[in-house]
Parts: structure tokens; C-alpha cells; sequence
């Protein structure tokens, strides 16, 4: 069911809360987060505060759309244990060179687990939460909402999972650059950066050349060699596809639940099988 995640951390998250959540809440709260129910949300220090349109029910007298407070609480890890994570991080080249390119490694529980901590929860009791609903059940659809609303932000943004575990981005780059291995990898990408360059001009300027080698016109138009007359066929790319591929299942700009690359695939081979015959 935590299928609205497409990520790793995002399905971790959710799997959490699906292990103590009533299945019909989680279901409703699903709708909450695709027919746009949360209508505002704040994160600061594993505190996230949301506001979530409840819904209308003549039966219960309720004739206007209600609006519900949500609060989650995540358990912060403190100072020491950040240290010991920060230093086991910077002991291990992979983990800190993709952390400081701004990427999370699939790897990177094991660095929380040797210390002891934990990065992502894992059940109830890595959950406080209330809601200003009047629904007995905790957590509730609202709160289901959210969390699930919240996993589609980490899906996007993994290193919101660090600010909400205690430890502000700037803070784990900053610490990590400290590291030998930080600042060796620091300085080679301050190398890699140039400075703007002015450009005299948008075009590229023409440039003369000296034409005293040639014999005749014939020659400057076609060549001192014959073009050849046949033209070998192209060797197939060993990966077809390879610029989407890149670009992974789920990028940045794509919204959508399913997998870009599924539905490149089938736009290029409608595109191929409808135009076969132009080729």
C-alpha cells in the first residue's frame, strides 16, 4: 500500500506507520494528499505542523469544512550521537563523496546503525502525534495524510529526513568538510568550478584561413579526397536510451506515480511503430 512513495527512505517511512495504522484510515489519508486536503505545512527540528481540510457530514451536523491541526513529532538525535554518525560517515569515501554531491546513499543506515541510532522510524514509538480531530484513533486519516504527504517531500528531498532528525544540511556539510576525506574532496570540486568568462560575442567569429594550398575551385567546394560513395550502417548504442535512462525512474520534474522511463519507452515505440514507414 506505501506504493505513493517511490523511494526507499519514503517506503521506510510509510512502512512505519502502516505497522500501527488502521488500514481504512490509511486509505482515506491517501485521498487526503492526492485531492489536496493538506493545505499547509511547517517543519522545523522534527516538529511538522499541518493544517488538513476535514470533510463535510450532515449526519454529524458537521455543514461547513472543517479545518484539523496536525502534529507530528520525531525523535531528535542529540549532539554526541550526530558526532559519532558524522565521524563514522567521514571514515568511509563512498558514503561521504555522494553526501557532499547531495546524494543519498542507499548504504547509509549502516553508519546510524553502528552507533545506535536510527535514521528512519521504525514503528509507534517513533511517532507523537495529534490531531485537533474529533475522531478517538491515533493517529488518525489526518495524520495519515501528512505522513503520507511527508514521504512525497522526502521522495524529492532525502536530506529533509537529516533536518527533521536534528541536523540542518548546512550543518552535516559543513562537518563533513572538516573531515580529511571532505576537505580532499572540498578542494578538488572547487577545482572543477571557472569563473564566468565575458564573451566578446554571442556568434563565433569568422576566422581566415589561407587558401594558397589549393589548385582549383573543385577542390575547395568537394575536397582534396572523394567523399565515399557508400555509407557504412551505424553500430547500435550498447544501452538504448541511455539520456533517459539516466535519469532514473523517478526525476526531479516527474510528478506523476509511475516510472518515467516506462512511459518514455512506450511514447518512443509508439512514435517508431506509427512512423516505420517514413524510414
Amino acid at each position: 500500500m506505501s506504493n505513493i512513495s517511490r523511494t526507499w527512505w519514503g517506503q521506510r517511512f510509510l512502512t512505519a506507520l502502516e505497522s500501527f495504522c488502521d488500514y481504512n484510515r490509511l486509505q482515506r489519508g491517501r485521498a487526503y494528499v492526492k485531492n489536496g486536503k493538506i493545505i499547509h505545512t511547517e517543519m522545523d527540528s522534527g516538529l511538522i505542523f499541518a493544517q488538513v481540510r476535514g470533510s463535510i457530514n450532515h449526519y454529524f451536523g458537521v455543514y461547513e469544512e472543517p479545518l484539523y491541526n496536525v502534529i507530528i513529532d520525531l525523535p531528535q538525535i542529540n549532539s554526541q550521537q550526530w558526532a559519532a554518525v558524522i565521524g563514522a560517515i567521514a571514515t568511509k569515501a563512498g558514503l561521504i563523496s555522494r553526501l557532499l554531491l547531495k546524494e543519498m546513499p542507499d548504504d547509509i543506515e549502516s553508519v546510524f546503525n553502528e552507533v545506535g541510532v536510527k535514521l528512519l522510524p521504525t514503528g509507534w514509538q517513533d511517532f507523537a502525534t495529534r490531531c485537533s480531530c474529533p475522531d478517538y484513533a491515533n493517529p488518525c486519516k489526518h495524520i495519515a495524510g501528512v505522513c503520507y504527504f511527508l514521504a512525497a517531500k522526502l521522495d524529492h528531498d532525502p536530506f529533509l529526513l537529516f533536518e527533521l532528525r536534528g541536523l540542518p544540511r548546512e550543518s552535516l556539510y559543513a562537518e563533513l568538510a572538516k573531515s580529511s576525506l571532505g576537505q580532499a574532496l572540498v578542494a578538488e570540486l572547487q577545482q572543477e568550478e571557472r569563473s564566468p568568462q565575458i564573451a566578446t560575442s554571442y556568434y563565433t567569429r569568422p576566422e581566415l584561413v589561407s587558401l594558397d594550398h589549393l589548385s582549383s575551385l573543385r577542390d575547395f567546394w568537394q575536397g582534396s579526397h572523394p567523399l565515399p560513395t557508400t555509407v557504412e550502417p551505424a553500430t547500435p548504442p550498447p544501452i538504448s536510451a541511455i539520456l533517459i535512462k539516466k535519469m532514473g525512474n523517478n526525476p526531479a520534474f516527474w510528478e506523476r506515480d509511475n516510472s518515467f522511463i516506462e512511459v518514455m519507452v512506450e511514447l518512443y515505440e509508439r512514435v517508431r511503430t506509427k512512423n516505420k514507414d517514413l524510414f
